[in-house]
């Protein structure tokens, strides 16, 4: 079981970089690349307000839950 972090498909369905992100967000490219390939441990309502506010989604765009083989790849 694990959540996994869509912020990448996000991203690409509305054309922003990394970079343009991380400033809008008010976070580091660092910690933002540690969200996009599912490294984090944990992330901050706030940052996941921010996330979902300046890319025009729900929570539930950007996480998802695996559970089974899946979770596993």
């Amino acid at each position: 079981m694990e959540i996994l972090v869509n912020l990448d498909v996000m991203m690409a369905k509305r054309k922003i970089s990394a970079g343009e992100l991380a400033e809008r967000v008010g976070i580091t490219p660092a910690n933002l690349s540690i969200l996009k390939n599912n490294k984090a441990k944990a992330i901050r309502f706030s940052t996941l307000m921010a996330l979902c506010r300046e890319l025009q989604c729900q929570p539930g765009d950007l996480l998802e839950f695996v559970d089974g083989p899946k979770a596993a790849e």
